[in-house]
């Protein structure tokens, strides 16, 4: 019993013993074969490791930046392999056949090693498989985009945000007539990420439109997505999807498409189909119901039209208190005609803007009237929309303002329509012809523009430059020119090649204006055309040359425009049959000479050929026939591309030309590029050539060091809207004031009392670009219209504006001195120091742009400037940070609106 007791004790410990023994034998005898695996399970992490780091890297390439937890994890690796390759070097000098006890105990220790290093690395591997290695730079998840009025969306938002913040709710419909509020409640989605994110790297916004294509999606996306143009600009449609898909299969996105008329496959697009690996999002818009179901979406949404006390609240808020209670009868007839307008939002504010300022009653009582006029032959649709929008159409003050609007849709859906084309459209198509002055005519056009603005039938385009016009009102417009009683006009739009063809076969051929847009076209066939076509427009297209008999066949052709077509090389032959034509614009084409043939068209009055840089030839014979010629631009041209061959006009420089319009007794607008000064002192001395300038451009003009103008000559440029001065070796550009002596009331004044004459008056836009004798731009005082000045390469200058003035010279005063300047450029201008020697107020400054100009270290602001109205200052950090301020609490103020390069 005793010896039980005490054995018992010794038993269990030899067991442990035994036990501790096998486990380190194990790890001796085992060590070879945990060395392999270590081995291998490196292999493996540093797979893992190549992989991360090839995705970090393209990521990088992005602009995006590794996450921590990604470049930690990359630090243990990099320890890892070090600390791994010692423990194996040592292994595999380690021999199996020595069991001698120092020999056991050195295994046991390198054993244990081993293991721990491969759980480590095993563990490193599991941690390596990252949802994402990299996020976006400090740059914003959305940007926010300007919206309409939302009165009766809220409900609707909140539903839609709870879907977001689903993750089993993938792809989102939206659907509802035209005009309900689509768009509006996308915007009012996507600017709601401003708020909060939800984890999402970047929300992409595409306006899809009726007849786009897959490629015209992946380029916006791409062009969101920051991608370099040499990534995806040229490339085909799978190579395109190859690298969206690279980059939205690592990202965390929301992609926002808005107007959706059927399928998009966004398989082809490249866009990554959702499921639950990935956390991304689709929303679209779209008419039409069945298309959400085509788009599979996990959940959709009808937008209803307004209810009849949102719409009138609606409608009230555009009329206005002061229409509203101009009588007591008005607010009763609001009632009617936001009830006529059946809760259409996009109706509602059309009618009620047309009825602002409206504080007649019978205006009021004619509007019901109009209102509730049924159109037998509108359906569906149209019998809900266009007949509300028809009623601001109607409402338009003259039928040349509706004609304008109705042109308008001769542009396809969703494009950027640049205004100064669209107004020299209007004046060609004699839409003004009212006006003796084209001047006159295009500032007619600007105020048109506004009233169409305001009556909701345009809307601003991405810059002040250009206009849009909603796809359901280019729709109320093409039925209006072409299915409503009142057309005299016919349009066909013809936006892709598939599309043409079908359309030549069709009924349209009676179609009186005619455009064709987009690189799709790279032939047009040779088939009889429009014979009825009054205007053909082809733009964008990838076309080289139109064949003779496609515009032969458009005999009664008033208006052609072939700009912007940057593959046409060549006029067609047999052009010289157009002789009805008025208006031809090949400006942005390659076109290298002018046919003579086109001396028959005599009643030419509109030549444009602004940006033609390969012009070589343009006979004389073919401008002195252009008698009538009211417009002729040749601005923007290459000074060393002109042959020296007989009866080129361009041959001998400009002065020849300048000779020749002066003697023509309607032309009035003029932008031409001069290369010598021969034609620039022709022009200084022709009253004429200088009151029909509206753009100048001095290229090259070699040996004109100094150039003066007096200021009755500055008076006289009254319409100079743009001036560019490239590469010329002038040091100076002087203005000298003439001054005349002031009366009163018959009373003269006393002898040294003088009045100062000469400014620009319509001057807006000012370029000046490698000029390196050039030391100032001070003549700019006398342009107090100024809104965008640009200037690069100046090796020179050391001030824009100079601090030397004259009181006597009768400047304007300090305070009006860049006062309606807008955007201001400073590219490469080493040696300025300085804008302006003092702080100016600068009340309509929205931009600039600094770079490579590191002398200029003051600014002329002061605490006053900008104020409302400026949005950015663009620069490097490092200019940046070595700008000086007068007083230390400016420069917090400004960094608000500093914006890296």
């Amino acid at each position: 019993m005793i010896f039980m007791e005490f054995i018992g004790p010794i038993l269990e410990i030899f067991i442990c013993l035994c036990d501790c023994m096998s486990k380190k034998a194990n790890t001796i005898l085992n060590l070879q074969n945990d060395a392999k695996a270590l081995e291998n399970a490196l292999e493996q992490l540093n797979n893992v490791f190549e992989d991360v780091k090839r995705i970090v890297a393209l990521e990088e390439e992005r602009q995006m930046v590794p996450n921590k937890q990604v470049d930690g994890w990359l630090c243990k690796v990099e320890s890892a392999n070090k600390s791994v390759g010692e423990v194996l070097e040592k292994s595999s000098g380690m021999r199996s056949g020595c069991l001698s006890c120092f020999g056991c105990w050195s295994r046991y220790k390198l054993g244990k090693e081993v293991r721990v290093e491969l759980k480590a690395v095993e563990e490193l591997r599991i941690e390596g498989n990252f949802e994402s290695v990299a996020e976006a730079m400090p740059r914003g998840v959305v940007d926010e985009r300007p919206s309409e009025d939302s009165i009766g969306l809220d409900s609707v938002l909140e539903q839609v945000k709870r879907w977001i913040e689903d993750s089993e709710v993938k792809v989102i419909g939206i659907h509802g007539m035209g005009g309900v509020g689509k768009t509006t409640l996308l915007k009012m989605i996507n600017n709601s990420f401003l708020e909060e994110n939800y984890g999402f790297d970047q929300v992409i916004w595409v306006v899809v439109s009726k007849h786009s294509s897959v490629e015209r999606i992946q380029d916006a996306i791409c062009e969101q997505l920051k991608l370099p143009e040499n990534v995806w600009k040229n490339k085909g449609e799978d190579e395109k999807a190859v690298q969206i898909f690279k980059i939205l299969n690592v990202k965390k996105f929301v992609l926002m498409l808005d107007d959706l008329w059927r399928r998009v496959d966004l398989v082809k697009v490249g866009v990554p189909a959702p499921d639950n690996r990935r956390i991304s999002k689709v929303v679209f818009t779209t008419r039409f119901e069945d298309v959400c179901g085509y788009m599979e979406s996990d959940k959709q949404i009808k937008i209803e039209c307004l209810t009849k006390d949102k719409a009138l609240a609606l409608f009230k808020k555009k009329v206005g208190t002061t229409t509203l209670n101009a009588h007591p009868i008005i607010p009763k007839r609001a009632e009617i005609l936001a009830n006529e307008c059946k809760g259409l939002p996009l109706a509602i504010i059309t009618v009620g803007r047309a009825m602002s300022g409206k504080r007649d009653l019978h205006d009021w009582d004619r509007a019901v009237t109009k209102l509730r006029k049924d159109p037998s032959e509108i359906t569906g649709m149209e019998d809900d929309v266009f007949r509300i929008l028809k009623f601001s159409y109607d409402s338009l003050r003259n039928d040349t303002i509706r004609s304008c609007f109705a042109y308008c849709c001769i542009y396809p859906e969703d494009h950027e329509i640049l205004v100064n084309d669209l107004l020299a459209l209007w004046v060609g198509e004699g839409f003004l012809d009212q006006f003796d002055d084209v001047h006159e005519a295009f500032d007619q056009g600007q105020d048109i523009i506004k009233s169409l603005k305001a009556a909701s039938l345009l809307e601003d385009g991405e810059s002040e430059e250009y206009v849009k016009m909603h796809d359901v009102i280019h729709d109320m417009a093409l039925w209006i020119s072409g299915g409503s009683k009142t057309s005299v006009n016919r349009y066909l739009v013809i936006d892709h090649v598939d599309v043409l063809e079908t359309q030549l076969l069709s009924s349209r051929v009676e179609a009186e204006r005619v455009s064709l847009w987009g690189s799709s076209f790279r032939t047009v066939p040779e088939v009889r055309s429009w014979p009825n076509a009054l205007t053909f427009v082809a733009r964008d297209t990838a076309v080289r040359v139109f064949p003779s008999q496609f515009l032969q066949f458009m005999a009664f052709l008033k208006v052609l425009d072939l700009s912007r077509n940057a593959h046409l090389a060549e006029l067609p032959s047999g052009i010289g049959e157009l002789v009805q034509l008025q208006f031809l614009n090949l400006s942005h084409t390659r076109i290298r000479e002018l046919p003579v043939e086109l001396k028959n068209l005599t009643k030419m009055k509109y030549l444009l050929l602004n940006s033609t840089y390969r012009m070589e030839t343009i006979p004389r014979q073919v401008i002195s026939s252009f008698s009538m010629l009211r417009v002729l631009r040749l601005f923007g041209n290459n000074s060393a591309s002109y042959k020296d061959v007989e009866n080129n006009i361009l041959s001998s420089g400009r002065r020849e030309l300048l000779e020749l319009l002066e003697g023509f007794r309607d032309i009035n607008d003029i932008s031409i590029t001069l290369f010598d000064r021969y034609s620039i002192e022709k022009l200084k001395n022709s009253y004429k050539i200088l009151n029909c300038l509206s753009s100048l451009c001095l290229e090259r003009c070699e040996g004109l060091t100094r150039l003066e103008f007096s200021s009755s000559s500055i008076e006289r440029m009254r319409h100079l809207q743009r001036l560019d001065i490239y590469y010329c070796e002038m040091k100076q550009l002087i203005i000298h004031l003439e001054f005349e002596r002031s009366h009163a009331a018959g009373i003269s004044r006393a002898p040294d009392q003088f009045i100062s004459r000469g400014s620009f008056r319509s001057l807006s836009s000012v370029y000046v670009a490698y000029c390196d004798e050039l030391l100032d731009l001070t003549w700019l005082t006398y342009d107090p219209m100024l809104e965008l000045l640009d200037v690069a390469h100046c090796a020179s200058m050391v001030e824009v504006v100079s601090g030397r003035r004259n009181q006597s010279t009768g400047l304007e005063a300090e305070s009006s001195i860049f006062s309606r300047l807008k955007r201001i450029r400073l590219i490469n201008v080493p040696c300025l120091q300085s804008v302006y020697p003092h702080p100016l107020s600068f009340p309509s400054l929205v931009e600039m742009h600094v770079l490579s100009c590191r002398r200029l270290q003051r600014l002329p602001f002061d605490s006053r400037s900008g104020q409302g109205s400026l949005k950015e200052i663009r620069g490097s950090h490092w200019w940046w940070s070595m700008l000086q301020w007068e007083d230390e609490m400016l420069q917090p103020l400004f960094h608000a609106y500093f914006v890296p390069e």
